[in-house]
């Protein structure tokens, strides 16, 4: 509605109608932007609580076990929970890709992948995961978690003492990675070089068991060498094998990161 206005023309009764509709014209076209203003606002925030579903789109460049990594994806780790053409994620490495992902959060870094698609020749794209299945992170690790792990410091084969009696611990070093043969099959195996504040090796933890998650971060961190590692303590090296190898205890890698 458009209000046309036209100059006075009469004395002073005239000039005082001419200012209150003036008047009254500012006040209902403020009222009115401000009214517009505010719907828009809420429907952003609406927006921005209820949208859970993000698209991605772009180059595979890590994946492990269910973790993959596409840069574009605005830094979010995805979570493909099930199988991907009867493999796992490490199958989409170097592929185009295009999915949908369910954001929660609860966990802000994460990306449950719904479904992914890989480009093939031409323009051509083909399904290669739809999820089905409830997502399982019995492994994710939040910032509060990081908390419950204390830095083992001034740690040393001669001073058990700055590991035993502690369930937790966060060390800082290098993830050493040799294959040997169990039996009749080759196995991955894990050592944690411990590393001090000038980056001399100070001692070995021997890693029992590493989480997934763990070996997908050192595949996507894989410039950066040394990481912090977070661990829970299990039973202390004895004493001459300590003296020889530098072995200090046994640990469950729970997480592995650049802080």
């Amino acid at each position: 509605m458009a209000l046309r206005i036209g100059r006075p023309t009469g004395g002073k009764s005239n000039q005082k109608k001419f200012n209150r509709v003036l008047w009254l014209s500012a006040l209902l076209l403020l009222l009115v932007i401000s009214g517009n203003m505010a719907c828009k606002k809420e429907a952003v925030e609406e927006q921005a609580e209820t949208q859970d579903i993000i698209d991605f789109e772009g180059v595979a460049k890590v994946g492990f076990g269910k973790y993959l990594y596409v840069p574009e994806a605005r830094g979010f780790d995805i979570v493909i929970q099930g199988q991907v053409d009867s493999g796992d994620a490490s199958v989409l490495v170097d592929k185009e890709v295009r999915g949908k992902g369910e954001f929660s959060p609860g966990r802000p870094s994460i990306l449950v992948a719904d479904s992914i698609d890989v480009k093939e020749s031409g323009r051509n794209w083909r399904n290669v995961f739809t999820r089905t299945e409830e997502v399982v992170l019995d492994d994710y690790f939040d910032v509060k978690t990081r908390d419950e792990f204390e830095e083992l410091k001034e740690i040393s084969y001669d001073k058990k003492e700055s590991w035993e009696g502690k369930e937790k611990g966060k060390v800082y070093g290098r993830l050493e990675t040799r294959t040997v043969t169990e039996g009749e099959e080759l196995k991955e195996v894990y050592r944690i070089i411990v590393l001090d504040v000038e980056n001399k090796e100070v001692g070995k933890i021997i890693v029992d068991s590493i989480s997934e998650s763990s070996l997908y971060y050192a595949k996507k961190l894989r410039l950066f060498e040394k990481l912090w590692f977070y661990v829970t303590i299990k039973e202390t090296v004895p004493w001459r094998t300590r003296v020889g190898t530098s072995e200090l205890f046994h640990a469950d890698v729970f997480f592995a990161g650049l802080f």
